[in-house]
C-alpha cells in the first residue's frame, strides 16, 4: 500500500459537482493499493499516517500529529501510485490491485484511520473521476510504502 500524504490547510473532493469529502487543517492522503497488500498493510499504514509528527509545535518544530492537532484526514483512492514506467513512456498499472481487492482494503484503511483519529475520515469515491482541491501547508509532502516500512 502506498500513500502520498500532504499537510493541508484545507482540502476537498468533488465528484460530478457533489462534494464527497472536505476537511480544514489536516492531511490529504492519496492512497494506492497493490496486488499483494493485506489488512495488515492497511492497519500499519493508517496508524503510521495518523501518528506522523509533521505539524509544528509552539517552537516551530514538526512535532505534532494530526491526532494532536485534532485535524481532519481526507483519503482519496489513487491506483496510479502503482504506475510503472519501466518500459517506455506509457505507464503500466499492472501492480495496482483489482477493485475486488482494492475496495475492501481502501475501506479497511479508512476504518483503521478513523479508529486512530477517534473520528471519521473524509473520503473521495472509489474509482470515480474526482476533482481534488487543496491548499498545501508548507508544503509538506511525505511518501510511505507499507512494504518498505519507510
Amino acid at each position: 500500500m502506498r500513500a502520498v500524504i500532504q499537510r493541508v490547510s484545507q482540502a476537498r473532493v468533488t465528484v460530478g459537482g457533489e462534494i464527497t469529502g472536505e476537511i480544514g487543517p489536516g492531511l490529504l492522503v492519496l492512497l494506492g493499493v497493490g496486488q499483494t497488500d493485506t489488512d495488515a498493510d492497511a492497519q500499519w499504514l493508517a496508524a503510521k499516517v495518523c501518528a506522523l509528527r509533521i505539524f509544528e509545535d509552539a517552537d516551530g518544530k514538526m512535532n505534532r500529529s494530526v491526532v494532536d492537532l485534532a485535524g481532519g484526514v481526507l483519503v482519496v483512492s489513487q491506483f496510479t501510485l502503482f504506475a510503472s514506467t519501466r518500459k517506455g513512456t506509457r505507464p503500466s498499472f499492472n501492480d495496482a490491485a483489482k477493485p475486488e481487492l482494492a475496495i475492501p482494503l481502501y475501506q479497511a484503511f479508512n476504518r483503521h484511520a478513523s479508529t486512530a483519529l477517534g473520528r471519521p475520515v473524509a473520503t473521495g469515491r472509489f474509482a470515480a473521476m474526482m476533482d481534488v482541491a487543496l491548499v498545501n501547508d508548507g508544503p509538506v509532502t511525505i511518501v510511505i510504502d507499507s512494504k518498505t516500512r519507510e
